[in-house]
């Protein structure tokens, strides 16, 4: 737990018996593990819950993250892990199931109750939805099984891995065109699939054909490995199309259970006329939502974000939650000073022992 330099946990609890946190964050990918890291640097009580599914686990490596280049998803996490708990925070695997405004919250004192899987409940004054999205791939035969591999989605992300390679586009829908085009920057050799996408205007045609790409007709009806790679997609009982790895467009499925229980609808997210899928929208700065006290960070609100989008996202989310804190903090110990008889326009009264700037937080 987050302690400060004079040994007093933030949130009064006794070490070992936390159920209290300034935040808790729910997940434990790029975005709520920048969070809470931010949030721990600002000497903020911190938990993470981890449902320990992260969306990229079956990709070789995170890529266009400076710094980290090429770095494996699950050792950029257990090095976040690490430097959250290295400030103070806390980490634990567990699954929220649901959260609720505490009775007697208001807009100076918000909180929140936070039900785990195993029966669990914790508190906490403000939370941080990083839930992320579940792809959900074509339902052709032996897709799923390359996922990460030789079949991808985001060129930007994986394109440089599958460079030069005879490459097939997936399409299950008007976006294919967009995505065989765009994938011609990293190999001469792209081939569109039509599978279920619309039939193509003359125009489509045309371009697709000004950049050498071709079109294959018909629904592809599985996937031809061979020696453990992805050599090409089948169309029918007789026919295969060689390619080395193939892009498609998943359903984007943002995990909404969470934030449904506070109340937050899921809405559909859109490129141009492209839905994308569907996520919770932020309505406010930093991933600030409708729920006052709650904020939303990476592929749970935005589903075209990266890994360094995400925990970008997580980061300004965690500067608005502390400084929405710092504001409830000050509210309190002005009404405290009232209180205790202090004038609104006079110095406060010089403390024996008074902590010096950073050093602790009033109660």
């Amino acid at each position: 737990m987050t302690t400060q330099n004079d040994g007093v946990p933030p949130s009064g609890n006794a070490p070992g018996a936390e159920r209290s946190w300034d935040v808790v964050v729910i997940g434990g990918g790029a975005a709520g593990l920048s969070g809470a890291l931010t949030l721990a640097r600002a000497r903020r009580s911190v938990l993470v819950v981890d449902a320990g599914e992260p969306r990229n686990a079956p990709a070789h490596g995170v890529h266009g993250y400076l710094g980290r280049e090429g770095v494996a998803p699950a050792e950029l996490m257990a090095a976040g892990r690490a430097e959250v708990t290295a400030y103070g925070g806390t980490v634990i695997d567990g699954r929220v199931v649901a959260a609720r405004p505490l009775p007697g919250s208001c807009e100076t004192a918000r909180g929140f109750g936070v039900t785990l899987a195993d029966g669990t409940e914790v508190v906490a004054r403000r939370l941080l939805v990083a839930t992320g999205l579940t792809d959900e791939l074509p339902d052709v035969p032996g897709l799923a099984e390359r996922w990460g591999r030789e079949v991808l989605h985001c060129p930007y992300c994986h394109g440089w891995e599958v460079r030069d390679r005879p490459i097939g586009v997936l399409a299950t829908g008007p976006k294919g065109v967009d995505q065989a085009l765009l994938l011609r920057q990293w190999s001469a050799d792209v081939t569109l699939f039509l599978h279920t996408a619309p039939a193509l205007s003359a125009e489509q045609r045309e371009r697709l054909a000004a950049r050498g790409i071709a079109v294959v007709e018909g629904e592809v009806t599985g996937v031809e490995v061979t020696g453990d790679r992805l050599t090409g997609l089948r169309l029918g009982p007789d026919r295969v199309v060689a390619c080395g790895a193939v892009a498609v467009a998943p359903d984007l499925v943002a995990r909404t259970e969470v934030a449904s229980s506070l109340g937050l609808a899921a809405a559909e997210q859109r490129a141009g006329e492209h839905v994308m899928g569907r996520a919770v929208p932020a309505t406010g700065p930093a991933g600030a939502t409708d729920v006052p006290g709650v904020w939303v960070a990476g592929n749970a609100t935005d589903l075209a974000a990266g890994v360094i989008g995400a925990a970008a996202a997580g980061f300004m989310a965690a500067t608005a939650i502390n400084a929405d804190l710092v504001a409830e903090d000050t509210a309190r110990a002005v009404a405290v000073r009232r209180a205790r008889g202090g004038k609104a326009d006079g110095p406060f009264p010089a403390r024996a022992g008074a902590a010096g700037p950073g050093r602790g937080h009033d109660r």
